[in-house]
């Protein structure tokens, strides 16, 4: 069985309160973007589980790889056979992109189905809370505005429609407890429901992500990037998540040649679709 799990972007993100148990309140719009990973497995009649990759290496122990994570976490309640799983890794690590959630999300899903397990939408998302904040929200993979860790969805769709959409990884990576550690929590400016409402092209300023100011301290080079992006004429520009990519919104196709980006840098591109 073969899935494609796909990428997101974070638009807007609030980091509203520090909790108790060190998770942080948040709110943010996940919206799911092309950039896919190619996920398979097969049952190999051994009982046992093997992983391998290609693509981006991953430099972790297999047993450690979130995709084998999520099969022991339902094997624990369900009688699985040994399967051989196989990720094709395209997505970047320590971008903000969500990749890894995307791939433990899918891999539930695929073992759901073909071992017919009966689990609803609710129960999978459960499971994947379980692996990372954000990986429930690949469960339905629709755009949905996220509050509490990232648990809370609710289906929201902005006007994107027709917009060109292009995303810029540059060669450095930037980890999601780092990035934690130096955010402050505060009350936002704006209700980013409310400004996500409006037309994108009214989002600059209002539409933030809290995790710049301190990423761009340690980073300047993702900064950087942004104000390219904004120079290369983008309606709307922002990091993705706390990793290092880097989005912007265009009305147009992007002219890649007015960006000067940083050598090693991957670049993405799309036309999105929506309402």
């Amino acid at each position: 069985m073969i899935s494609f799990p796909n990428a997101k972007i974070n638009i807007g993100l609030n980091i509203v309160a520090r909790r108790a148990d060190g998770y942080h309140e948040l709110e943010t719009l996940f919206f799911p973007i092309g950039w896919k990973d190619a996920l398979e497995f097969i049952e190999n009649g051994t009982g046992k589980v093997t992983f391998a990759n290609s693509g981006l290496a991953i430099d972790a122990p297999a047993e450690q790889n979130i995709v084998v994570k999520a099969y022991r976490l339902l094997a624990a309640d369900f009688d699985l056979p040994g399967i051989d799983i196989h990720l094709h890794k395209a997505i970047p690590f320590g971008a903000g992109l969500g990749g890894g959630s995307a791939d433990a999300a899918f891999m539930l899903k695929m073992l759901n189905s073909h071992f017919e397990l009966q689990l609803n939408p609710v129960q999978l998302k459960s499971y994947a809370l379980k692996l990372g904040a954000d990986c429930s929200f690949f469960i339905d993979n629709r755009p949905s505005f996220a509050s509490g860790i990232g648990e809370k969805l609710e289906p929201f769709l902005p006007s994107l429609k027709g917009i060109h959409l292009l995303l810029v990884k540059p060669p450095v990576g930037v980890g999601t407890k780092e990035a934690y550690a130096r955010v402050v929590p505060h009350k936002p400016q704006h209700d980013l429901k409310t400004v996500l409402s409006d037309d994108v092209s009214m989002w600059k300023n209002r539409v933030v992500n809290d995790f710049e100011a301190s990423v761009f301290l340690q980073f300047p080079v993702i900064g950087q990037i942004k104000d390219e992006i904004y120079r290369a004429g983008a309606c709307y520009a922002s990091m993705s998540g706390s990793g290092s990519s880097v989005f912007g919104f265009f009305h147009e196709k992007p002219n890649m040649a007015r960006l000067n980006l940083p050598e090693g840098s991957v670049v993405w591109e799309e036309r999105l679709d929506g309402e």
